[in-house]
């Protein structure tokens, strides 16, 4: 039998398990369901990935990416003379206009660092890459104060129910800026 390349295998099995962990959760996730939903063969997801932290960790790190990358394209941040609450409420604001699936996934993989130390690194590289963003704006500390207070925000939306409320975060975030 002829080994196929396949270069973009092992994003293919990222992407999968990504789809898992929203269908079924964390505990849906197996090499099983991930090889079956990316349809390749289960060896393909154990070549590429020994266990299953090593799996997760590729899936928090694409996911942290989706949420870093908005907050690097906003030109604002980098922009004294705009109101940074607001920006940060208003990005917010564009993550749940998609709906809560994808913030539920995010949080699912990133909360996920509580029981799997293997992942508390990649939940850490997010926080301080998104600190550094914020940085250049204000002090560091403020900077962390930020990305906790939009943490809170996001979980209670999720906990909750509720709906995101964005002249709330930009009052709550100006609190801690001004």
């Amino acid at each position: 039998m002829t080994r196929r390349y396949d270069p973009e295998r092992r994003g293919r099995i990222i992407d999968a398990a990504i789809r898992v962990v929203g269908a079924k959760g964390i505990a849906g996730l197996s090499h099983r369901s991930v090889a079956a939903e990316a349809d390749v063969p289960l060896g393909s997801t154990t070549y590429h990935f020994a266990s299953l932290d090593e799996l997760l960790i590729a899936a928090l790190r694409r996911s942290n990416e989706n949420f870093a990358g908005v907050m690097r394209a906003s030109e604002a941040l980098a922009d004294p003379a705009v109101d940074l609450a607001g920006e940060l409420a208003g990005l917010l604001g564009e993550y749940f206009s998609g709906g809560r699936g994808r913030a539920e996934l995010e949080y699912e993989l990133y909360c996920a660092a509580l029981r799997r130390p293997a992942l508390r690194p990649v939940a850490a590289e997010w926080t301080d890459g998104i600190a550094e963003l914020l940085s250049r704006r204000t002090d560091p500390a403020t900077a962390r104060a930020l990305i906790a207070l939009m943490d809170g925000i996001c979980l209670q939306v999720l906990l909750t129910g509720g709906e995101y409320d964005e002249a709330y975060a930009r009052e709550m975030l100006g609190r801690l800026v001004g």
